[in-house]
Formats: structure tokens, sequence, C-alpha cells
């Protein structure tokens, strides 16, 4: 056994030895959203660490992006998040991760469009922009404004954030701290119309009632 609690030397980072084998078992991001798809999603004021969800296995889109996170990083990837801040809606947080070179993410949503995007992205705002048409509010709206810089949460291991029993509120502090950058020109904005129905309908699939 290693100093750092495991029997290979790679880094548990705290976690239990069997979070860490239900966590290194998701071998890939595709893996990876599919964990965190079969949580129970759950409409609740936490902010619950990697370890706590997986005891619990029910998360919201924080939750699910700081398990998305952990299991990156037990994979060899630095664990960033981005912030995607929005108008008249909840904002949304993302797991990203490069791959050759070129950013993906892995996000838990009610909404069926806000979740996976594969790493074919050349930038970060690229991404980002990948989530407009599917950000939008039960009014149709698109609220999506403006995103985050890669925040990474290994910033915040002094705080346990991987395996903190108490809520990790400093990771959203963090996020809501980090640089954000505009999507579009507010004229641009004031433009914008309603999503149309059958579009409306389709990024509702799954949606799980309040």
């Amino acid at each position: 056994m290693s100093k750092n609690g495991t029997r290979d030397g790679r880094a548990a980072f705290g976690l239990s030895p069997q979070d860490v084998r239900t966590l290194r078992a998701l071998k890939t991001p595709v893996k990876i959203q599919q964990f965190i798809d079969a949580l129970t999603y759950q409409y609740a004021d936490t902010a619950w660490s990697p370890q706590r969800v997986l005891r619990e296995r029910k998360g919201h889109c924080l939750e699910g992006a700081l398990i998305a996170a952990a299991a990156l990083r037990l994979q060899g990837h630095p664990p960033l998040l981005m912030d995607l801040e929005s108008v008249r809606d909840d904002d949304h947080v993302l797991a990203i991760y490069r791959e050759n070179g070129l950013w993906g993410s892995i996000a838990k949503s009610n909404f069926a469009g806000l979740r996976f995007r594969a790493p074919i992205y050349r930038s970060p705002r690229e991404l980002a922009l990948s989530y407009f048409e599917n950000y939008y509010n039960l009014r149709g709206e698109r609220t999506l404004r403006a995103y985050s810089g890669p925040v990474n949460l290994e910033r915040l291991d002094s705080q346990h954030w991987m395996t903190s029993e108490e809520d990790v509120w400093c990771v959203p502090e963090l996020l809501i701290a980090a640089r954000h950058y505009p999507i579009l020109p507010d004229n641009a904005a004031r433009g914008l119309g309603r999503l149309d129905r059958r579009s409306f309908e389709a990024g509702m699939h799954g949606w799980v009632k309040h």
C-alpha cells in the first residue's frame, strides 16, 4: 500500500477504496456521462462533494459536474469546471476536458441538450457556444449570456472538495469569482426570438418536474 492510500501509487485524493474503484471504472468521458445521467436528479440547495453524491446516488447539475471532475481526475485529467451564466434562468456547470488539444464536456441537466459534448471544440468559447440554442427557460427564451474560463478545482484541495461531508460552497464561490466572457452583445440579445415549440419539447425530453 502506498502512502497516498492506493496499491499502485496512483492518488486517491482521500476517497475510499470503493469510491476510487467506482470512479476509475468510468474509463471514458462517455461512461462518466452515463453514470451521472443515471443519478436521480434532485432539486435542492446543496453542494455535495463527490463522496457524498456517490453515497446518496442523487444530485443536481453542480454535483454532477463535481462527480465528473473527480472521475476525470482519476483518469489523469485536471479537474476543470466551466460556469455558464444566464439571465432569467439557472446557471449551469460543466466538467470540461481536453483530448488531442480539443475541448469536450460532461454535465448533468434536466434539459436534454445541456449535457455531454464530444471533444471537438477548439476553444472553451466554442464549447460554451455549442450550448446556446439548447439553453432556454420554461418561457422558451434563450437565456445563456456568458461563460467562465476553465476553473481548476486543485485550488480547493485544501478544502476537501472531493470528500467533505459538509456542503462544498467553496466551489460555487470560486465559479462566481472566475472571470466570465460574454456570449453575445446586448443588442443581439434584445433581438432574440423565443424557441419554437418543436425544439422546446425536444429539449424537455426526460425532464424531471420539481
